[in-house]
């Protein structure tokens, strides 16, 4: 299922919302606060981080060494949050945490984006390869519940004693960011976007509070203090009947992030 899910062009929208949910973790949030560098480089954090994803699914021999790459990045990562407590990116909570959020949003967004729900077995398809990227990453079986039944009680759990509106959190929703213009494509490309930035900029801060919050799971929407009105349901839920149907019926090379692609094609080969 990750083969055809994770390099289509909807996986973009997926992101802010599982960012969110993994920086409302206290100690995620405050090791991205003190060491990342999404504010002073977020086009090139949010790329680097994509490119990851992709590579955990479509790597190949590949993957295994991204892993690694994570785990050696993360060892130096560690601090207080902000109840005064200690905190190691590595720490297995944490690491399970950030990786078990991807789940609950491919499920939600697939709702929304996508033709139409999971079945319950694709949902346990889903979770079982989830659960491998999870080896690829590093993480080992004690830490991750292995079962759909072991995960919700272990998600809810992380909701009702852990997660909150962190600083991070704010900051990833706000409609006011200090974007920097985006430097990408063509010469011309790279002038229109300086051109009309100032114009873009506020439209898109607003677009993304959209998604994040409305592609993030109800509960952990709840948790984290979210606010989601009927009015902007109905919004979204027009949204993504537009885009579950144009999406499927694009070609390969406009459906699918370059890994992905080049991934698909050689599997071909």
């Amino acid at each position: 299922m990750l083969w055809s899910l994770a390099g289509d062009i909807r996986m973009l929208l997926t992101l802010p919302p599982a960012l969110t949910m993994q920086v409302a973790h206290p100690a995620v949030g405050a090791g991205v606060d003190d060491h990342s560098a999404f504010r002073t480089d977020p086009w090139g954090r949010g790329e680097r981080s994509l490119v990851s994803l992709q590579l955990w699914v479509y790597g190949g021999e590949g993957a295994a060494e991204e892993g690694r790459r994570l785990r050696r990045l993360h060892r130096t990562i560690q601090g207080t949050d902000a109840h005064g407590r200690t905190y190691h990116a590595l720490t297995p909570a944490c690491y399970a945490w950030v990786h078990a959020t991807g789940y609950p949003v491919f499920r939600n967004v697939q709702r929304y984006l996508g033709r139409r729900p999971f079945t319950e077995e694709q949902e346990r398809r889903l979770y079982a390869e989830w659960l491998q990227v999870g080896r690829v990453l590093g993480i080992h079986d004690r830490d991750m519940p292995q079962t759909i039944e072991e995960f919700w009680p272990y998600y809810r759990k992380v909701l009702d004693e852990e997660l909150e509106e962190t600083t991070v959190v704010r900051e990833l929703i706000a409609t006011d960011p200090p974007l920097p213009v985006p430097d990408y494509g063509p010469r011309w490309v790279r002038l229109l976007l300086r051109l009309t930035w100032p114009w873009l900029r506020p439209r898109f801060a607003r677009f993304r509070r959209f998604i994040t919050i409305g592609l993030m799971p109800p509960d952990a929407r709840r948790a984290i203090g979210l606010e989601w009105t009927d009015a902007q349901e109905r919004r979204l839920c027009r949204f993504g009947r537009v885009v579950g149907t144009v999406v499927p019926l694009l070609p390969e090379r406009l459906r699918y992030l370059p890994v992905a692609r080049r991934a698909r094609r050689a599997a071909r080969r």
